[in-house]
């Protein structure tokens, strides 16, 4: 069986993902492999496109820039992530050539790939949900907007009022371009999954829910002592970690956690807490947290996320929406239990009051409480085990292979999944 998989790119949250499914289907003898606009590892069955303008252009972000120019037209237009679906290549050759038994789509925006290439492909189509942009008319994340139910248009992400603006008409050309092709829908959580499901462009189309997979034995808990030891972070005090890809993206949530550290500050625990941040996280914004700051940067390894996320005494996610952060479940593998907002796919992670605390949405104050409850808990080593447990019977990479496997095989033999 061959599985060839097309992500924009081989790292950040999709492009990890999709890379550690590839490489656990490998580690089974199916013979996986990616294209990738950018490629940041040493994988060698991932490849990049060829000849100089390919090169060019990834370099140059050239397709990325061409495909976002009719946001120009669109002043309005918020901070919320919105792709229009134009590429200035298609990659039939690279499917002709490698000629696999199915194409795994996961995150192909930034000009990527365009629309029309998955007919011409002409192989079954899997496509894991990274966000919700397969099936609305641009927007990545829809907020309280449910356009996508029906045809899009007057866009809130663009700030149009117009029922034919740019994402009614990106609905309409998805909706000529999906139509007949051969396509199973994944989604890595149950509310991505329903949301699917309730959309115009896939409410046709099979729609399962499989779960993101890590190794559980690259991301595994780390003596507390022995990780902070190493990345010269004090022993006594309590560690809140946070990070994020984007900092600037409003769902992130960066403005409801900075009032819920405020509050943290003028309880008792002020003098005992320090924030540990990583990823591309503004350090002049987290300023205005009061509590001395750890910068940690970016880590590409494992083992050094592994570290981080021992070293921490609680993992914060303020996102306002949320597919299954990788970030969430990856402090689980690692034993350090989660606050995030009780929303999107982040139920499927967290256990209330077991294996971390879902806050009330979009309460500054039950974020606070939330982190004051982990951390002032009489129990944290049945916290810190519970956290792993979860990990482990719900995202292990092992357990995600196989139903994706089993999902190949029903496709290629005709059988529902």
């Amino acid at each position: 069986m061959r599985i060839l998989h097309f992500n924009q790119r081989d790292d950040g949250g999709a492009g990890r993902a999709m890379l550690r499914l590839h490489q656990g289907l490998r580690a089974d003898k199916i013979e996986s492999s990616a294209f990738v606009q950018v490629k940041t590892s040493d994988d060698e069955f991932i490849f990049t496109p060829d000849g100089a303008l390919g090169k060019l252009s990834a370099k140059l972000k050239l397709s990325e820039h061409i495909s976002h120019l009719p946001l120009r037209l669109y002043k309005q237009r918020t901070s919320g992530a919105f792709s229009p679906p134009f590429a200035l290549q298609s990659f039939t050759d690279i499917v002709h050539k490698l000629n696999p038994d199915i194409v795994h789509l996961h995150w192909i925006n930034h000009g990527f790939l365009d629309l029309k290439a998955l007919q011409a492909f002409q192989k079954p189509i899997v496509w894991t949900l990274h966000d919700m942009w397969p099936f609305t008319g641009g927007c990545h994340y829809s907020s309280t907007c449910d356009r996508y139910k029906h045809t899009c248009g007057a866009c809130t992400v663009l700030g149009s009022t117009k029922e034919k603006d740019l994402s009614h008409y990106i609905w309409k050309r998805k909706n000529k371009h999906w139509k007949d092709l051969s396509m199973s829908i994944v989604a890595p959580s149950t509310w991505m999954a329903n949301c699917a499901r309730e959309s115009s462009l896939f409410r046709n189309v099979p729609v399962q829910q499989i779960s993101n997979g890590l190794d559980m034995n690259q991301y595994r808990p780390i003596d507390k002592q022995s990780a902070r030891q190493l990345l010269n972070l004090p022993q006594n005090k309590y560690l809140l970690l946070f990070g994020a890809a984007n900092i600037e993206d409003t769902r992130k949530g960066l403005h409801l956690l900075l009032p819920a550290l405020k509050q943290l500050h003028e309880s008792e625990l002020n003098d005992k807490i320090e924030l540990l941040v990583f990823g591309a996280t503004s350090f002049q914004q987290m300023q205005e947290a009061e509590f001395p700051i750890n910068s940690l940067g970016r880590f590409a390894d494992n083992l050094s996320l592994s570290l981080v996320y021992s070293a921490a005494d609680v993992f914060i996610a303020p996102s306002l929406e949320d597919n299954l952060p990788n970030t969430l479940v990856e402090s689980l593998a690692c034993g350090t239990p989660t606050v995030a907002f009780n929303i999107g796919g982040i139920p499927d992670i967290i256990d209330h009051q077991q294996n971390g605390y879902l806050a009330t949405p979009f309460e500054p104050s039950s974020l606070a409480e939330g982190i004051k409850w982990i951390l002032q808990s009489p129990d944290k080593q049945f916290l810190h085990e519970a956290a792993r447990q979860k990990a482990e019977q719900s995202f292990s990479l092992t357990a995600q292979t196989k139903h994706y496997q089993r999902l190949y095989e029903s496709i290629l033999s005709g059988m529902p999944a």
